[in-house]
Parts: structure tokens; sequence; C-alpha cells
């Protein structure tokens, strides 16, 4: 037997190669569950089933429906925080998510990339951390090893290739600082989610 290099695998590998190929296809497996999680109109119960796949989300935030994971296991959701509709969280390296965060719909925040130049073809991972505070906009995408700063603004679509400082308003792809938020000393809660979301 070869490996898609066409290198000959010893008996060894193959077995190494089929534990890991099951794993992969076992956590294909939960994902697709959770996708189907995100369609119960219930936080409750969404909260319920996220935390089961290892999401560490407090009670007091929420993810609203529709929401697609990689590596749930990777992903940390503060207090107050309320993620939007038809998000994407990827866990397959770190992220955190602090407290009062406001995420709109539609948001992408990936966590790993594929190194273009590479005959392999290999995935690059990296960490995201987004403080407390902070608002993303609607159809923002956020990328591997980027921190986006204690109340900073990231406007609607834009696309964050690398650290945004705190209490900056950032836009545009890729995303650039636009201006400062007045509100620099935040102490306002985000509040109840709206129901059936």
């Amino acid at each position: 037997m070869r490996d898609r290099l066409g290198q000959i695998l010893t008996p060894r590998q193959i077995l190494d190669k089929s534990l890991i190929r099951l794993r992969t296809i076992l956590l294909e497996f939960k994902l697709m569950l959770l996708r189907h999680v995100g369609h119960l109109p219930s936080h409750l119960l969404r909260r319920f089933f996220y935390r089961l796949a290892g999401i560490k989300l407090t009670s007091t935030s929420t993810i609203h429906m529709w929401a697609n994971f990689f590596q749930p296991g990777g992903i940390s959701i503060g207090h107050d925080t309320i993620i939007g509709d038809h998000a994407f969280l990827d866990g397959r390296a770190p992220l955190t998510i602090g407290n009062h965060v406001g995420i709109a719909s539609q948001v992408l925040i990936y966590n790993d990339e594929h190194n273009i130049h590479s005959d392999q073809y290999e995935n690059s991972f990296g960490q995201v951390t987004i403080k407390d505070y902070v608002f993303i906009g609607p159809r923002v995408t956020i990328l591997p090893n980027v921190t986006i700063g204690k109340g900073a603004v990231i406007a609607a679509g834009a696309v964050v290739t690398r650290d945004v400082p705190d209490f900056e308003i950032w836009g545009g792809i890729p995303a650039k600082k636009i201006s400062d938020r007045r509100l620099t000393h935040p102490t306002y809660t985000l509040g109840r989610p709206m129901l059936f979301q």
C-alpha cells in the first residue's frame, strides 16, 4: 500500500493512518450533529449540546441558530456574549472570546489556513483571541494568529489579518484602522438574546 505521495507504507504506518482516518470520520460525524443542533430554536438546548461537545460556554452567553464549528473543544466563550446566526467558529487552535462581546450574523473565525506555497499544502494553525467589549459586524472574516483588543470594533464585511489594538475601529479588506472608539471605559451588558433565534 502507498500513501498519496506514492511512498510505500509499513504495516505500522497503515495502522496509524487508519486510526487517524477513523478519528477524523468520528469528528466529522460529531460536527454534522452539531450542525443539526444549530436548528433547535432554544438557547437552553443548544447551550447544553454545545457544552456537551466541549465548547466552554457560560450560562449567560449564547450562540444563535445555524452555527458551524471545527474542533469545538478548542472554543472558549466568556460571560454575557452573544454570537449571531450562521457564525463559523474554528477551534483547531485556541479560540478565546471574552466577556460582553457582540458578534453579528455570518461572522467567520478561522484558526487554520493552508500554506499555498508548500508542496505538501500543509495546515498552519494560529490562535485567535477576542477580548472583552468587542463588537464584530456582520460578515466579518477573522484569520489565524489575530488578537482583537478590548473594546475594538470591526466594521461589517472586514477581513481581519492582523492584531487590532484596544478601542480602535477597523474595516475594509484587509482591515485597517478607520478611527478610535470614543467609549474607553465600557461597563454595559448585552442582556437577553432574542428568543427563537
